[in-house]
């Protein structure tokens, strides 16, 4: 567990980076940049390897049939994740979408998954999501929202979407748990 918390803690400390200490953010320059993106990976890795090697701990029982509805939110939080870059409508309609689909993701998670580590581990993420949205509506202040772009761009990200899905159920399946069943224990 101490891997899995280190990691948690590790990414949230690279994602308040640039919110809580700007200057020093904008001293280190590119430095920086690399910085914070070595120690996200860093952090994913903590996080896989210290959350596969923790005790399933229950805490609370999933209801039945959750499944159905993970996997149709993580449809969207995938595709909240990649549209904020896109140019497209549906991205020029949120302030936040990348941060929006972490939220939903997390949120996804903890419909199916009722045990001590993933309630830290998505819980923690969906807490350092909204956190990393007042954080950045606090430091920018009043947004200016981008011109809408064309629709086409929406759905490149929507067969982006579809195919990263199929890989992410693949690697779950791969790694034991179907994100087919309807229900999860």
């Amino acid at each position: 567990m101490t891997l899995f918390i280190l990691g948690l803690i590790l990414w949230i400390a690279a994602h308040f980076f640039k919110r809580l200490m700007p200057d020093l953010r904008a001293a280190l320059g590119d430095k920086g940049k690399g910085l914070v993106a070595i120690t996200i990976l860093a952090c994913v890795v903590l996080m896989v390897i210290g959350y596969r090697s923790t005790v399933n701990i229950p805490v609370y029982t999933p209801m039945a049939g959750m499944g159905h509805l993970n996997n149709l939110l993580m449809l969207i939080a995938i595709f909240l994740l990649g549209v904020g870059k896109s140019g497209g409508i549906v991205g020029s309609k949120l302030r936040h979408p990348m941060l929006t689909g972490m939220l939903i993701w997390a949120v996804a998670h903890l419909l199916v998954n009722g045990d001590q580590a993933s309630l830290v581990l998505f819980g923690t993420m969906a807490v350092w999501s909204v956190s990393e949205m007042v954080l950045v509506n606090r430091g920018e202040g009043t947004w200016n929202q981008p011109v809408a772009g064309s629709i086409t761009k929406d759905l490149r990200v929507g067969v982006v979407t579809l195919v990263l899905f199929v890989i992410i159920a693949l690697v779950h399946n791969w790694l034991g748990y179907s994100p087919f069943l309807g229900t999860y224990g």
